[in-house]
């Protein structure tokens, strides 16, 4: 990892940080950084952002302000370019950053060209092509959030990925209003339709640069070369947008000859497993959850077939704060604070999603003196039990059918 930044350069960059801030010429800013500062590593402008946020300067700000940063900056990071092999994840996400914004861009061209000629229904197939492919890009998305970015909060760099996943929340609301738009056709969609696309596209190119020059370079400097392998195995599980990437390197397999040990008894007051027994139990339930320890952090969740929400390795350990978007940690926290003070023994929440009723509920637990041990969460897709009507008594004779409960 590189060095942290000296006191003295971050005295000097703060200063200039802060000018920027209240409006000073950001030109005039740009030689003096040179004269006093000279090159700034992405590691640097990533502990220096995060040291902001922590001395006061929300993270709404910094967003704000990310672009201000960025031109101050742009001649130290005018030569970075992350380097990773075809198998790599950082490869990954920037190749998918490229073809994204070439749907992006296509989108654009097609609304201005649409907002000219207004019903064109060759236009309309190809916005709705480019739209598409732009929503399905949010496995991109979920694989920065559930597996890149807690591994750098693990490392240290923990504002940066919140800042990013700020952006996120305002890429998707530009993605479902752009939905909404091309499904409405209200009067004047036509216009709408081309300003969000354009604030789309340029919302995307400042991202990705970021990202691009900042957040992925830190990330190859401070995780280990060692880690890698297996957050792309994370990352496979979650799946890809936009193209196929390579394969990984074949894993090395166990030494030859090491005996593999009997996996010992988990014995309850009702009864006993053994551990292959209790996992395959709990991903057999037909709900998801995730288990929270008495510190806030993630210690478990089951892997049931149709997970509904994504959850990664990566996140174990990780604060349930942070696995959250910043505009709902309020609402976790007064859940959390309110199941430990004893005020509450739940929290429930439906939502609609994709044509499907998904039912989330929050429970404490409670050890047998008393303690608060954590909390579970337990998700479930009850779209099909909301439509049951009747009765069955009689087995259904079609063999794995997914009842949607």
């Amino acid at each position: 990892m590189s060095e942290l930044i000296g006191d003295a350069r971050k005295r000097a960059l703060k200063e200039l940080i802060r000018r920027a801030h209240a409006g000073a010429n950001v030109e005039e800013l740009k030689a003096e950084f040179q004269e006093k500062l000279g090159n700034l590593t992405p590691v640097e402008i990533a502990q220096l952002e995060q040291e902001l946020v922590q001395e006061g300067i929300s993270r709404e700000e910094i967003a704000k302000l990310c672009d201000v940063h960025l031109a101050l900056f742009r001649e130290s990071l005018e030569e970075v370019e992350p380097l990773a092999p075809p198998w790599h994840p950082i490869h990954i996400l920037m190749e998918e950053h490229r073809r994204m914004l070439d749907h992006a861009e296509r989108l654009r061209e097609a609304t201005e060209r649409l907002r000219r000629s207004p019903g064109n229904a060759k236009l309309l197939g190809e916005i709705e092509q480019q739209l598409k492919h732009i929503e399905e890009s949010e496995p991109h998305y979920l694989r920065e959030e559930n597996v890149l970015f807690p591994v750098l909060e693990r490392h240290g760099i923990t504002e940066p990925p919140q800042v990013m996943w700020m952006e996120h929340d305002h890429i998707r609301s530009l993605k479902k209003e752009l939905r909404r738009l091309l499904a409405s056709r209200e009067a004047g969609y036509e216009h709408r339709l081309a300003e969000f696309a354009l604030a789309l596209s340029d919302v995307l190119m400042g991202h990705f640069h970021k990202e691009g020059k900042i957040l992925f370079p830190t990330a190859l400097d401070v995780i280990p070369e060692g880690e890698w392998p297996a957050l792309r195995e994370e990352f496979d599980g979650i799946g890809y947008c936009c193209f196929t990437p390579s394969p990984p390197p074949a894993p090395r397999g166990p030494e030859k000859g090491t005996p593999r040990q009997a996996p010992d008894r988990i014995t309850l007051e009702t009864g006993e497993f053994t551990p292959e027994e209790l996992e395959a139990l709990l991903n057999t339930l037909p709900v998801d959850i995730t288990f929270v320890d008495a510190q806030d952090r993630v210690r478990y969740f089951n892997q049931s077939r149709d997970r509904i929400f994504v959850r990664s390795k990566s996140v174990l350990g990780r604060t349930v704060q942070n696995c959250h978007p910043q505009k709902s940690v309020h609402i976790v926290n007064r859940i959390l604070e309110e199941f430990r003070t004893g005020k509450r023994d739940r929290a429930e929440f439906w939502i609609n999603m994709g044509g499907r009723l998904i039912y989330i509920r929050y429970f404490p637990l409670w050890g047998e003196d008393g303690r608060y041990l954590g909390t579970l969460e337990v998700t479930q897709d009850v779209t099909g039990i909301k439509a049951l009507e009747g009765e069955r008594r009689l087995l259904d004779d079609s063999p794995g059918v997914n009842s949607g409960t």
